[in-house]
């Protein structure tokens, strides 16, 4: 009689401690971070967008743990783009726009030319991001305007990409039989790569 008694008790003791490792688990994995509702827009809409290395809609609400996260977006035919980001309280929103860098990504744009827009508009309305990021790309524009011996290396519209904002074309003019070689002794000095380069050769 005693035994049948205390069987009950026992499984209750069995399950009330399963039930105290997976709450602990729980709370464990989530490390007690509370939840974010982020909301995320893309262009172009059909990107591959991850956040810290996993996969996510390119567009919609997730929820997220609050803190810092990695962002990153990928298309064939623009231009790959990845932002370390924070999340605080109840929602947050971030906006992935890349820019097409090949002749894929260029047709989708026409194809899609209210997209086109938008992404006009965001260049505008952050220009101060857009040249976060192409000095990121470009390291040599915090040196521009640059005026050299034999040489002035200037910013210019990308020749080979002129519609693309994240492009840009270094136009260096030279003066003299020598000032091409002083110019390419300045960008390599700098750890920079000529062959990176979209640059524009002019004489004076």
């Amino acid at each position: 009689m005693l035994e049948e008694n205390r069987r009950p008790l026992m499984i209750g003791g069995v399950v009330a401690l399963v039930l105290i490792v997976l709450i602990g688990s729980i709370v464990l994995f989530r490390g007690g971070a509370p939840e974010t509702k982020l909301s995320v827009q893309s262009i172009p809409n059909d990107l591959t967008l991850t956040l810290d290395g996993h996969q996510i809609p390119a567009n919609g609400e997730i929820k997220v743990k609050s803190g810092k996260h990695t962002i990153a977006g990928t298309r064939r035919g623009f231009e790959s783009y990845s932002e370390d980001i924070t999340v605080t309280g109840d929602n947050a929103a971030f906006k992935m726009y890349l820019y097409a860098n090949g002749a894929e990504g260029r047709q989708w744009v026409q194809n899609h030319p209210e997209q086109e827009v938008e992404l006009e508009r965001e260049a505008s309305a952050n220009f101060d991001e857009m040249q976060a990021r192409l000095i990121a790309k470009y390291p040599i524009l915090g040196a521009l305007p640059y005026v050299g011996q034999g040489f002035e290396a200037t910013r210019a519209v990308s020749k080979s990409d002129p519609k693309n904002p994240l492009a840009i074309s270094v136009h260096i003019d030279v003066f003299g039989s020598k000032g091409r070689d002083y110019a390419l002794k300045w960008i390599t000095g700098n750890g920079w790569d000529p062959n990176t380069l979209d640059i524009i050769w002019t004489n004076s």
